[in-house]
């Protein structure tokens, strides 16, 4: 079963072994890139499988300041979302995202969506998002060093409400 935690030094040796397959790497970069924009807005969380951290991500808590398009109901931003490429097709990206929207609830009970952005070649992750209860906005994000991206959002609310019922 995944769990998800936001990351503490304990995490560091077993973070900086992640990695992407290549084609995967322009979407996401390396993970010396990801924690360099690590910062008391951007903060770092592991995705774990019992005690191996099997993923990461990064909340941005200043996202809708950044970006237009997230600037509704305080929101958050899910960046550089990746499982390591020697536990992928496992099922533990799927499980982390249909996870999130509860963890987040706790983690960040002052927002009510999370936004992400996701490359137009991306078309797992993309598929991804959208099973794990993303809706595509049908807006593109052309500021992506890759190339335009599908802008994507999810109620974190609604993570609540369906442990709920």
């Amino acid at each position: 079963m995944v769990t998800i935690e936001k990351m503490k030094t304990r995490h560091l040796a077993g973070v900086i072994t992640l990695s992407v397959v290549e084609e995967q790497k322009k979407f996401v970069g390396s993970i010396e890139d990801i924690l360099a924009n690590a910062n008391a807005q951007i903060r770092p969380h592991v995705i774990l499988v019992e005690d191996t951290i099997v993923g990461f991500f990064l909340i941005d808590t200043t996202y809708a300041k950044n970006y237009d398009f997230a600037r509704q109901s305080n929101s958050i931003g899910l960046r550089s979302f990746f499982i390591s490429k020697e536990h992928q097709s496992k099922g533990y990206a799927k499980q982390a995202i249909l996870a999130l929207p509860n963890y987040l609830s706790e983690a960040y009970p002052n927002h009510l969506n999370i936004f992400l952005t996701v490359n137009c070649q991306n078309l797992i992750a993309k598929e991804l998002y959208l099973k794990g209860g993303f809706q595509d906005t049908n807006t593109l994000y052309h500021g992506g060093a890759a190339g335009p991206q599908h802008i994507m959002v999810r109620s974190i609310e609604s993570g609540i409400k369906a442990a709920n019922q």
